[in-house]
């Protein structure tokens, strides 16, 4: 059995609200399923390559939105770099920006 990795938040959080209860619990599967080592694909997650390398975005359905939460496989962890709810098909590019910023930051420190 492998190393479970850690998550580590550099911006948002899961919690209710906003996310109602389900979305919540949902949310904490996934991310579990992610520490421990699962690849997870569509419906779930898809890869965020204008975000950067290894980056990712978690789809959880909520009530009246989708939730996004924006991660980053690292090596030593599971990078969590914005939680949102989408509201349109595009990612704005102001989140994805900032997530780059984020990421950046984290990878050289």
């Amino acid at each position: 059995m492998g190393r479970t990795k850690p998550l580590v938040w550099l911006h948002g959080e899961v919690k209710t609200p906003p996310l109602s209860s389900k979305g919540r619990r949902e949310a904490g599967f996934l991310l579990r399923l992610l520490q421990s080592g699962e690849m997870l694909s569509l419906p779930h997650s898809r890869p965020m390559p204008s975000v950067g390398e290894a980056c990712h975005e978690l789809r959880v359905p909520d009530r009246d939105h989708t939730w996004r939460i924006l991660y980053a496989l690292e090596e030593d962890a599971i990078v969590i770099l914005e939680v949102f709810a989408k509201k349109t098909s595009t990612t704005p590019e102001k989140v994805v920006a900032a997530c780059r910023q984020r990421l950046r930051r984290y990878r050289e420190a």
